[in-house]
């Protein structure tokens, strides 16, 4: 819990008055049958109705006196909570944007999710409820049994008896909930991570006509996580139904016995009376206890699974130029002798989650040059590793074996943010966001309205964007489902542009273009972003043909590499793509 409380440390203040608010409001609604018992006991029998209607009004001012209290105390939990969870939401978000590839490899999207919502849920209501029920039911409790004693020794004894009993009964059943509520909480994990895959492909569902294998997989998650969570809130709900049993004998005693004191003499109706109401109180404090403990279970297991994120060290840490060395080779970006695996990390707990895990190397010695304003093609099989070398470039995993340069300098000794600026990026599967297009393609980045049109115009988009009668702030929908897969290409590939960036990165972005569209992009690249040293992946041929060098990816390694002529002499496989290609198209 400590890690909560530095969120809701800065609002202390806040919290003390507040609790502080509940326990002047929960002993003031103590009183009350108090002065109900001092009322029929002492009052009424005096047929005085003027210290009657006196001695009521006093009740109903402290009535009043406690809602006014509560309803306050109330204001400030819900605020403070309000204020508390947005700090730790604003921070694990924060945290989730800057997790190191194996990181996110290792908590897993869907977990990432489920953290930022349902967590954090489970956090807010606990800081909210631990200022409200947190105070009162502790007050209510030890309240009524110390009035009751002052009132009637010998009826008070018999909730002495039971209330330790009870109490035990609820921290012990409580403290079996913690585990149960991680289990629960993971199984949330995988009834998003089911949720994510089908929203995003809800298309192949449909065409495939897969909704009910899709329900049955969505099917089996929720059942687990359903088993879980009554299992969790059985045991949870355990002291409820004991806790009330053991307060209605009480009950039961306290009358039976009240009746025949009162009978003999020795108690007074209104003592009875008000032992009612406060075994009442106290049934209601116990049961308050009860929830409060079963929130602190859930959110004991939230915390610290929002712990884990924003928690996590930062393994791809900036290093000191005097730590790296030098570029061994002159070139803007130079892979020297490269080797990777996922799951090959020095991250503690990313290497004990791949441990026992066989590690196939996904890139061995990969080595070559790009000088500045050059470009580079890369070919080969799907896994291949091609999106792998832009990840290691990037530095989105840091590499097992040999180093990565960008402009003479170890990326590992790059700012990330300044390294980052340098790029222009089309990935595959990229992100259309639900906002304009215009927003879609600045991102937020320092892009005038010239910049933003060149960038449409080199990409080939401006002419279906000048189709719309609202242009560029035409509204996508969520995932760009409302323009064509070329379309979305064009916009990312705008994107990549606009910010004129020092390498341009094209991972498989024209896979829906058609030949003639392809080929214009191409030229537009060529005769405005010339500066620009650029990476190009892809599946075509025709796509890399005309850059400066080409390499040939198989299963991690370069079969092939050179310039389209000199592959074509010397790479057979290489050669056998071009031919299939190119007879494809002719």
């Amino acid at each position: 819990m400590r890690f909560l409380w530095k969120y809701v440390k800065p609002y202390r203040w806040a919290v003390v008055a507040g609790m502080g608010l509940k326990l002047c409001g929960t002993v003031t609604e103590l009183l009350i049958p108090y002065v109900m018992e001092h009322l029929i006991d002492n009052v009424v029998p005096r047929r005085d109705m003027t210290q009657v209607l006196l001695w009521g009004v006093a009740m109903l001012v402290l009535a009043c006196v406690v809602r006014f209290l509560n309803v306050n105390a109330n204001r400030l939990a819900v605020k403070t909570a309000r204020k508390s969870i947005f700090a730790i939401r604003r921070d694990l978000f924060h945290a989730a944007l800057n997790l190191s590839g194996d990181q996110m490899d290792e908590i897993g999207l869907p977990s990432v999710i489920s953290r930022m919502t349902s967590d954090t849920y489970n956090v807010q209501s606990f800081i909210q409820s631990i200022q409200t029920i947190g105070i009162r039911a502790p007050i209510m409790l030890l309240g009524g049994i110390g009035i009751t004693l002052t009132m009637d020794l010998g009826l008070a004894s018999i909730l002495c008896i039971m209330a330790p009993i009870m109490i035990v009964l609820v921290v012990l059943v409580s403290r079996r909930g913690i585990p149960l509520y991680e289990q629960v909480q993971k199984g949330m994990d995988d009834i998003v991570r089911v949720m994510r895959e089908n929203i995003t492909g809800i298309r192949v569902v449909k065409a495939l006509s897969k909704e009910p294998y899709e329900m049955r997989r969505f099917s089996e998650a929720n059942e687990t996580t359903t088993k879980r969570d009554i299992r969790a809130s059985i045991t949870m709900a355990m002291p409820g139904p004991i806790v009330t049993l053991f307060l209605n004998l009480g009950l039961t005693l306290v009358v039976y016995i009240g009746a025949r004191r009162v009978n003999s003499g020795v108690t007074q109706p209104g003592v009875i009376l008000a032992f009612l109401t406060y075994f009442n109180m106290i049934l209601m404090g116990v049961m308050g206890l009860n929830r409060v403990f079963m929130m602190l279970s859930k959110a004991n297991a939230s915390s610290q699974r929002i712990a884990q994120v924003a928690g996590q060290p930062d393994n791809l840490a900036v290093l000191l130029e005097s730590q790296a060395q030098k570029a061994p080779k002159d070139g803007y970006i130079v892979f020297d002798h490269v080797s990777f695996s996922y799951g090959e990390t020095s991250h503690a707990a990313s290497a004990e989650a791949f441990a026992g895990q066989e590690r196939q190397k996904c890139l061995t010695d990969i080595d070559f040059v790009i000088p500045k304003g050059g470009s580079l093609g890369i070919i080969g099989a799907t896994g291949a590793g091609k999106t792998t070398i832009i990840n290691l470039l990037m530095r989105f995993y840091d590499t097992d074996e040999g180093h990565v340069y960008v402009d003479g300098k170890d990326v590992r000794t790059w700012d990330r943010d300044e390294l980052h600026r340098r790029f222009g990026v089309v990935f595959q599967n990229d992100a259309i966001f639900a906002t304009s297009i215009r927003e879609n393609v600045v991102f937020g980045r320092k892009v005038d309205d010239t910049m933003l049109k060149e960038a449409l115009s080199d990409a080939m988009a401006a002419e279906f964007v000048g189709h719309y009668a609202d242009g560029v702030e035409h509204e996508a929908t969520i995932h760009g489902a409302n323009f064509s897969g070329g379309q979305k290409q064009r916009l990312l590939i705008s994107r990549a542009l606009a910010a004129k960036p020092d390498i341009l990165v094209l991972d498989d972005s024209s896979s829906a273009l058609d030949y003639r569209t392809d080929a214009e992009l191409r030229r537009a690249i060529r005769e405005h972003h010339s500066d620009a040293t650029t990476i190009v992946i892809a599946q075509r041929v025709s796509s890399i043909m005309s850059l400066d060098q080409i390499i040939v990816l198989d299963e991690g390694k370069v079969i092939g590499k050179g310039t389209h002529e000199e592959l074509l002499a010397s790479c057979p496989v290489y050669a056998e793509i071009h031919r299939t290609q190119m007879g494809e198209v002719a």
